[in-house]
């Protein structure tokens, strides 16, 4: 059984960063690219970063380019989103996700991804 465990987030003022992660288990992640997403109240869920199975390629949404990092760990199963410059807009509950073939490259549909997280919030209030 493939889980995702996200962790990380918390309540931040504006300005501030946090590295969440993602620790998969039942799934060899090395195989597979990676994404974040996250969704606040009363919207759909979107895309916010990106790693391809082998870590050379990353995508990131225009609302996070230049403040976010995804990366991964693949002897630890691990992926991770550095955020910095952190915006009240950013609040939400995020996700994490592993894409449902193997050796693909990075992809924002929600439709691509088979497995999820339960999701870690994070609140960027002063």
């Amino acid at each position: 059984q493939v889980q995702l465990v996200e962790s990380g987030g918390g309540l931040v003022q504006p300005g501030g960063s946090l590295r969440l992660s993602c620790a998969a288990s039942g799934r060899t992640i090395s195989r597979y690219a990676m994404g974040w997403f996250r969704q606040a109240p009363g919207e759909e869920r979107r895309f916010v970063s990106a790693i391809n199975w082998g870590g050379g390629n990353t995508d990131y949404a225009d609302s996070v380019k230049g403040r976010a990092t995804i990366s991964r760990d693949n002897a630890k199963n691990t992926v991770y989103l550095q955020m910095n410059s952190l915006k009240p807009e950013d609040t939400a509950v995020y996700y994490c996700a592993t894409q449902q073939r193997t050796f693909g490259g990075t992809t924002r549909s929600t439709g691509d991804y088979d497995y999820w997280g339960q999701g870690t919030q994070v609140t960027v209030s002063s």
